[in-house]
């Protein structure tokens, strides 16, 4: 049996039921399970592989719930620097039209690799652009190369500009050739097994992308096969708009009527989701992947993530695309959540008297999110957004997933002696100096193990570079 033991932490954030903080603990992993946690002198002293953890703080590797990792392409595009999502997507879809399944393998590995050094272990994927032999089978294959627990979504678009939609014709897709392809990496990838390192789901992409009928489709086919189901809702004002217009309804009672809620579901951004809408994902316990920085870079809005936690909503951060983001940093996704709800609670109308005054001096409520909400939602949130069991918590039993983030770094001086897991959130968001998936390290002292970074970086930016020139 293959054996590591986290020896000795400094601290350990579990987010178990009852958010228990250990201090002076180990953790033994078999096999790619958690087979014992407690303090570091109840735990055998030696495994096959040792991290001596006694100046770190372990956490729940962090999930990330909604993201495009083809867009590590297109970062920083000088043509939609400062665009609104509709105007955004435009100006990209044609760039986008380059794509091949290289490249797709290659800013996956980039995106992950990401990932993996900020803390994040699990992510979801949302790939619905198919060009040029382009298939889903290329980003499970550079997850499993570089060691991810991956959600793979098989999204589609198949509603052209010539049909009301904003694609192009060119890019969308046949939607029986959709409904095909999705069952075939459904059944040949998917594993509802405990501590599965691939599972699938299905994800038209939006509703200004994709018919009625595909939306109804996709979901009796993910049903039918016991998958999850996944797209993007009340993005921003454009999109209540477009589905008020489009179908005479708000995009909530739109999803409704679709048979697109449910314990099986989670929407992105949500931003602009309403009272009525928060109470029907909450009733139906439909999830939600906030993608705050990607939010603030479209100008889309402040979801209303407390709202919807107060609610009953099950609600996960996501990095959402390298080109809407412009970075794939979860901890620092998880520290920016934490800083746009406060800003939120901040523009409300102030406290006033029974006299109409201006209250000051006298605010007592609480903040909209503490440090350690945020923690919740990038660990244990995501996990429950994604339908899994089994990770987002460190406890016996539970897949091996671990960020071990080193606090003698400048960024927690004068922090972490007073609160070294709320510094995590509250200081300047690090790298992590081990991050372990399925019980193996796949960062070891801020280094990537599994694959080769700078090979890769200059792969990359080579291909973002032709990407670009044969777009003109």
């Amino acid at each position: 049996m293959a054996t590591l033991l986290i020896h000795n932490a400094h601290t350990i954030a579990t987010q178990d039921d009852a958010r228990t903080e250990m201090r002076d603990a180990s953790i033994l992993v078999r096999d790619g399970l958690i087979a014992a946690v407690g303090p570091a002198a109840t735990l055998p002293p030696t495994a096959e592989t040792v991290i001596d953890a006694r100046q770190h703080l372990v956490v729940p590797g962090m999930v990330n719930t909604h993201h495009h990792m083809y867009q590590s392409l297109t970062r920083a595009i000088v043509s939609v620097q400062n665009a609104e999502l509709f105007g955004w997507l435009r100006g990209l879809y044609p760039i986008w039209g380059g794509l091949t399944p290289d490249m797709i393998y290659t800013s996956t590995q980039v995106a992950m690799a990401e990932l993996l050094m900020s803390g994040c272990t699990t992510s979801s994927d949302h790939l619905y652009i198919y060009p040029n032999g382009v298939t889903l089978d290329d980003s499970i294959e550079a997850a499993r190369a570089i060691g991810m627990r991956f959600v793979a979504t098989r999204g589609s678009m198949s509603v052209g500009q010539s049909r009301g939609g904003l694609p192009p014709d060119h890019l969308v897709e046949d939607e029986d050739a959709i409904l095909k392809d999705t069952l075939r990496v459904v059944q040949r990838y998917h594993s509802a097994a405990h501590g599965a390192m691939t599972q699938v789901a299905v994800a038209p992409c939006s509703p200004f992308s994709v018919s009625r009928d595909l939306m109804k489709t996709s979901a009796e086919l993910a049903r039918a096969h016991g998958v999850r189901m996944h797209t993007h809702l009340a993005e921003n004002d454009h999109d209540i708009a477009y589905s008020l217009q489009k179908f005479g309804c708000t995009p909530a009672q739109y999803a409704q009527d679709l048979g697109w809620l449910g314990s099986d579901v989670w929407h992105a951004h949500c931003v602009k989701l309403d009272d009525e809408g928060i109470s029907l994902f909450a009733a139906t316990r439909t999830g939600v992947a906030h993608c705050p920085c990607s939010n603030m870079r479209l100008a889309s809005g402040i979801a209303p993530v407390r709202k919807m936690l107060n609610a009953g909503v099950p609600v996960g951060l996501g990095v959402d695309g390298s080109a809407s983001n412009d970075g794939a940093h979860l901890l620092g996704e998880a520290r920016q959540a934490m800083l746009l709800a406060r800003l939120r609670k901040s523009l409300e109308a102030p406290t006033r008297d029974a006299q109409g005054n201006t209250q000051f001096g006298c605010d007592t409520a609480p903040l909209e999110m503490t440090a350690r909400d945020a923690l919740a939602l990038a660990t244990r949130g995501g996990a429950d957004v994604l339908g899994r069991r089994d990770i987002g918590q460190i406890r016996v039993g539970m897949c091996a997933d671990l960020a071990l983030f080193d606090l003698r770094g400048l960024q927690f001086a004068g922090a972490a002696v007073h609160d070294p897991v709320a510094s995590l959130m509250l200081c300047a968001s690090v790298n992590a100096s081990y991050t372990v998936v399925n019980g193996r390290v796949v960062v070891r002292d801020g280094q990537l193990t599994s694959v080769d970074l700078g090979p890769l970086i200059e792969r990359h930016n080579g291909m973002a570079q032709t990407l670009t020139t044969m777009a003109g």
